[in-house]
């Protein structure tokens, strides 16, 4: 990564104008509101989900920045539509069934907003709930919109936890190809 982006996307951390909290407070309500549509549309329509996914990235502006600390930074709304479209349209994305957040912190003179996001798996078939958190800061940039979001985890986390939820959906004939593949390809390194 080259200097001056590692640069730009620390600044894009903080807005430069302070906002009201009732007004970073309605923003970031539309925000939660907004991803659980997307997810629970992408849930019950497997075959739109690229298309509602892609949605998520007009939560930002145009040049918004996306800090992933395991995959990179993304630059733009350009390059965070496909990144989200791929992450959470093949497994384990595809198999989280919302992303209720834990709690959360408003930081209205840095227009930034501090949260605790669950990561629920969806029943492998037994009920069972798998699933893993993550912290997420997002900046306000006004008008609905977003200027970053930064997504702050243990990937091994996150791993371990799909890797439980393949092992389980195996042991109950749930397990379904994508999944395998991924436990197959990526799942041992965290699981056994």
């Amino acid at each position: 990564m080259r200097t001056e982006n590692a640069a730009s996307a620390a600044d894009a951390r903080f807005s430069p104008t302070p906002f009201e909290l009732d007004e970073l407070s309605e923003a970031f309500d539309v925000f939660e509101a907004t991803v659980a549509g997307i997810a629970a549309h992408a849930r019950a329509e497997p075959s739109e989900a690229p298309a509602a996914w892609a949605r998520f990235a007009d939560l930002f502006t145009p040049d918004a920045d996306y800090i992933e600390h395991a995959l990179g930074t993304m630059h733009g709304r350009d390059e965070i539509r496909p990144w989200i479209v791929k992450t959470m349209t093949r497994f384990p994305g595809d198999h989280m069934v919302a992303f209720p957040n834990l709690w959360k912190v408003f930081d209205a003179p840095t227009g930034r907003v501090i949260f605790e996001v669950d990561n629920p798996m969806c029943d492998p078939g037994d009920g069972s709930v798998i699933t893993a958190t993550n912290i997420s800061i997002i900046t306000y940039a006004g008008d609905g919109l977003w200027k970053c979001e930064e997504d702050i985890y243990n990937p091994l986390e996150f791993g371990i936890a799909a890797m439980q939820w393949c092992d389980k959906a195996r042991e109950l004939g749930t397990l379904d190809d994508d999944a395998a593949t991924w436990a197959s390809t990526f799942g041992r390194a965290f699981w056994g």
